[in-house]
């Protein structure tokens, strides 16, 4: 048996580098999956992987979401209820990068696309979500932030802006939807080998992984997928019941600022 047996779970950016990784091992432990982005290509790709039909397969679920989009929101989450019954886990996983540049040469184009999907996004995803995790009688959100929410990064100013603010709203969901046995948590992820990252955001001609080592630090490598999904796992299981309003971080050792090079005497 697995751990998600009987339980809905559905990620946003569900296709993506890491959404992909979270749906897969969901689906592995048993969950009903619902893979919920803005590339319906990608998403039926992954629901076939995991042997669906096109969009649906017997624990699996594609749906076209913009996080942005208040009706979108709506038309998933009755989807979702439509074909599976009460949500049980959120995983706000859906996010987007702007590309390099210093505060004075930032559009405010940009500055408002990148709070608008990583923020309101994930605001919009509880407002939706909570409804039907009620009906289930209970559930967890997990949003998926950043060390860039926990420090500073030059150049990337909306980018942590809107994480540093996914962790408030983290902690008032959290503090609001504790007596509805909704635990609501954050992870925070380092620099995690995806196309997030090793791929030119649109208007970079670079990516980030083009000016970042990770030899400095503690665990000397890129995180992989994998690494943030089996925290996910673990938070948004009843192994975590205690666990609310709380942030965790998986990034190597990347806050804890460079290791000492030295030869042991």
């Amino acid at each position: 048996m697995g751990r998600f047996d009987n339980r809905t779970v559905l990620v946003t950016g569900g296709a993506g580098g890491q959404g992909s990784s979270h749906i897969r091992a969901y689906h592995a432990e048993g969950a009903n999956v619902v893979i919920a982005g803005v590339s319906e290509e990608r998403g039926r790709e992954l629901a076939d992987e995991l042997g669906g039909r096109g969009e649906r397969g017997e624990r699996v679920l594609s749906v076209r979401l913009d996080v942005t989009d208040e009706a979108s929101w709506a038309e998933v989450i009755a989807a979702t209820e439509r074909y599976f019954g009460p949500l049980s886990v959120l995983v706000n996983n859906a996010g987007v990068q702007n590309p390099a540049a210093p505060v004075e040469a930032t559009d405010r184009r940009v500055w408002e696309r990148i709070i608008d999907i990583n923020l309101t996004g994930t605001f919009l995803g509880i407002r939706a979500a909570v409804p039907s995790l009620r009906r289930g009688g209970g559930g967890v959100i997990v949003n998926i932030g950043s060390t860039s929410g926990l420090g500073g990064t030059a150049c990337y100013a909306p980018y942590v802006a809107s994480k540093w603010a996914v962790r408030g709203l983290t902690r008032t969901a959290a503090l609001e939807l504790g007596r509805d046995n909704i635990r609501v948590n954050a992870i925070h992820p380092g620099v995690i080998a995806t196309p997030f990252i090793t791929e030119p955001a649109a208007g970079s001609d670079a990516p980030i992984s083009d000016f970042y080592s990770p030899e400095p630090f503690a665990i000397p490598r890129m995180g992989e997928p994998a690494d943030v999904t089996r925290l996910l796992l673990f938070i948004s299981s009843a192994e975590a019941s205690f666990a609310t309003g709380s942030e965790f971080v998986v990034d190597g050792g990347l806050l804890l600022g460079p290791a000492l090079n030295y030869e042991a005497a």
